[in-house]
C-alpha cells in the first residue's frame, strides 16, 4: 500500500477549512503517522494557516 503522500503546495496561495478538512481525510486514508502525508514548499501565508491549525503536529511540513 501507499506509505507516504507528498503534497507540493508551492503554487497554493490560500487554504480554507475545506482544504484543511481534506488534508485530514487524506491522513486518515493513508495512515496517522506524522510522516504519512508530507506537505512541501508551502508559501509563508499557507504555512502560517497550517501552524495556527496545529497541522505541524499532524504532518511533516517542509
Amino acid at each position: 500500500g501507499i506509505k507516504t503522500v507528498i503534497m507540493d503546495m508551492g503554487n497554493v496561495d490560500y487554504v480554507d477549512s475545506s482544504a484543511l478538512g481534506m488534508l485530514l481525510v487524506l491522513r486518515d486514508k493513508v495512515g496517522e503517522s506524522k510522516s504519512a502525508v508530507r506537505i512541501k514548499n508551502p508559501k509563508p501565508e499557507v504555512r502560517k494557516i497550517l501552524e495556527i491549525a496545529n497541522f505541524d503536529k499532524l504532518f511533516t511540513i517542509g
